[in-house]
C-alpha cells in the first residue's frame, strides 16, 4: 500500500507543471510575489521563486512554494545587474521547468535565453513600466540601455501580464503584445476592531525617487500629526537630510522595512494613508501602487494622485482625496481636509470597507490562475 501511494505521488508530482519566477529583490518583503506564488502552488503548480540575498536579509519563512536567494558580491548599479543575471542564468540552467516568468526588465535576459535553450514557455510579469521610472528617465544613457533591452526582449515574450490597464495598453502600442491586467491587491482578511486609531499619517512602500518626499517632508511643518514611513529605497538618505533640514524629526518616524504582519498592524492604527507620485514619466502617471489597495484594505482614507488608474477606481469607490500635484501646500491642504472634515472622512472610510469586498486577491487570483491555465493549454 505504501509503495503504491509513493508511486502515485511520484507520478502526480512529475505531471505537475514547474514554474520558476525571478526577481532581483529580497523575497522577505515582496507581498505581491508571495500572493502570486501561493495562488499558483494552491492550484497544483510546482513553484520556485528566485531572488536576491543581502547581508541584512531575514531568514526565509516557510512557504507553500520553494524559495531561492542568490548571493552577489556587488549590491547596486551595473555591476550588480551583470553579476546577478550571470548567477541567475547558471542557476536556472540546471533546473527542470515547464515555464519561466521574468518579473520586470532586470531579470528578463537570462529568462529569455533559458527558455530558448530548454524550449519552455516564457512569461513576462511587468510590475511597472520599467523604462519610464524617474531614476531611469533622468539618466538618458541608462534609459537608452534599458529601452534597447525592452525593445529586444519584450516582443519575444508572447505571454504576459501587468498591474494596470494603462501599462498593458502601452505595451500593446509599443510592441503589439496583448498582456493581461492582474492588479496587485491584498488578500481579504478581517480588520482588528480593537486597535485604537492614532493621529498617524502612514507612508508604506519603496522610499524612492519621484514619491513626493521633497514636498511631503516640508509639509509636516504645517501638520500637527506624525508621519510614519515604513519602507526603504534609493531616496532614504535624502529623506533623512530633508527631515533635518526642515526640523521635523519629532514628527517623522522611519520604521524601515517591516514584515507584512507588522505593517498590517500599523496600517490599522493610522488615520490617513499617503500615496504620492510625481508626474515624471509614464511609469508614474500610469501607476497603480500596492499601497493604494493596502490602505483601502485597512479602511484607511488616503491622499493620492488624480492620475488615470487611481481616478478610475476612485470614481467607482470614493476612497481618497485626489490631488494634481505633489506640492507642499497642496499636500498639507488635502491632509487637513480629511482630518478636519469628519463627514467626508467617514464617507471615504465606509467606501474603503465596501471596496475591499470587491477589490481583493480572492477575486484577482482567479484571473491569474485562468491566465496560467490558458498558457499551458495553448
Amino acid at each position: 500500500m505504501h509503495i503504491c501511494k509513493a508511486f502515485f505521488f511520484f507520478i502526480n508530482r512529475n505531471l505537475l507543471k514547474r514554474i520558476f519566477l525571478t526577481v532581483t529583490n529580497d523575497l522577505s518583503y515582496d507581498q505581491r510575489m508571495h500572493r502570486i506564488c501561493t495562488s499558483l502552488a494552491a492550484n497544483d503548480y510546482m513553484v520556485t521563486l528566485v531572488g536576491r540575498k543581502l547581508s541584512s536579509s531575514l531568514p526565509l519563512a516557510e512557504k507553500e512554494y520553494k524559495q531561492k536567494r542568490l548571493s552577489c558580491f556587488f549590491t547596486k548599479g551595473k555591476a550588480f545587474y551583470a553579476e546577478y543575471n550571470f548567477r541567475l542564468f547558471f542557476f536556472l540552467l540546471f533546473r527542470r521547468m515547464d515555464a519561466i516568468c521574468a518579473i520586470d526588465l532586470d531579470s528578463i535576459i537570462p529568462c529569455y535565453y533559458i527558455s530558448k535553450l530548454k524550449g519552455v514557455i516564457r512569461i513576462y510579469d511587468a510590475h511597472e513600466l520599467f523604462t519610464e521610472q524617474k531614476e531611469i528617465i533622468t539618466r538618458p544613457r541608462i534609459q537608452r540601455w534599458w529601452k534597447k533591452i525592452e525593445a529586444k526582449y519584450v516582443p519575444a515574450f508572447k505571454y504576459g501580464y501587468t498591474v494596470s490597464e494603462s501599462i498593458a495598453t502601452e505595451f500593446f502600442n509599443r510592441y503589439g503584445v496583448k498582456y493581461e491586467t492582474i492588479q496587485n491587491i491584498p488578500l481579504l482578511k478581517e480588520l482588528d476592531e480593537s486597535i485604537n486609531k492614532e493621529k498617524i499619517m502612514l507612508y508604506q512602500g519603496a522610499v524612492n525617487e519621484a514619491r513626493g518626499f521633497e514636498s511631503l517632508i516640508p509639509a509636516m511643518q504645517q501638520l500637527p500629526y506624525r508621519l510614519v514611513i515604513c519602507g526603504d529605497g534609493n531616496f532614504m538618505q535624502q529623506v533623512k537630510e530633508l527631515i533635518i533640514r526642515y526640523q521635523v524629526s519629532d514628527k517623522v518616524e522611519l520604521k524601515g522595512m517591516l514584515p507584512p504582519a507588522a505593517l498590517w498592524q500599523i496600517s490599522q492604527q493610522a488615520f490617513i494613508g499617503i500615496n504620492l507620485v510625481e508626474n515624471n514619466g509614464l511609469n508614474q502617471y500610469y501607476s497603480l501602487a500596492n499601497k493604494f489597495f493596502d490602505y483601502i484594505h485597512a479602511g484607511l482614507p488616503q491622499v493620492t494622485m488624480d492620475f488615470p488608474e487611481y481616478k478610475k477606481i476612485n470614481d467607482m469607490y470614493p476612497v481618497a482625496e485626489l490631488i494634481n500635484e505633489t506640492e507642499t501646500e497642496i499636500i498639507a491642504a488635502a491632509v487637513n481636509k480629511l482630518a478636519n472634515d469628519a463627514v467626508l472622512y467617514n464617507i471615504l472610510k465606509e467606501n474603503c470597507l465596501k471596496a475591499r469586498q470587491r477589490l481583493n486577491w480572492q477575486e484577482e487570483e482567479k484571473k491569474l490562475v485562468s491566465f496560467y491555465q490558458s498558457v499551458f493549454t495553448k
